[in-house]
């Protein structure tokens, strides 16, 4: 968020029951929860993520949409702090979609 942009008026958590994504190594997940960081920049990806990974249940799936580089190269790390496991980041043409698994 830019220094004179007004707060993003958008859910923090959307459940998305419909929406599955097969990884680059076949293996196929539901994705039970999506956090949206467009345009947001550190740490509000991360703290989005740690909040949403205490919420979801024991094996949601979580698909982080983050076009923020520095935040895209932060959330992998920070998975086993958090008590989840990053599945992969995938980009897309302009962002990236980082799926993470919570333990």
């Amino acid at each position: 968020m830019g220094i004179f942009e007004f707060k993003k008026n958008k859910a923090d958590l959307k459940v998305n029951k419909n929406n599955s994504v097969t990884l680059s190594n076949g293996e196929h997940y539901e994705i039970s929860h999506e956090v949206d960081c467009l345009g947001d920049s550190c740490p509000r990806p991360q703290l989005m993520t740690k909040k949403t990974v205490a919420k979801a249940s024991s094996l949601d799936v979580i698909e982080i949409l983050i076009d923020n580089p520095t935040s895209m190269e932060a959330i992998p790390p920070m998975c086993p702090g958090i008590k989840a496991t990053h599945l992969e980041t995938i980009k897309a043409e302009r962002h990236w979609n980082i799926y993470v698994r919570k333990n």
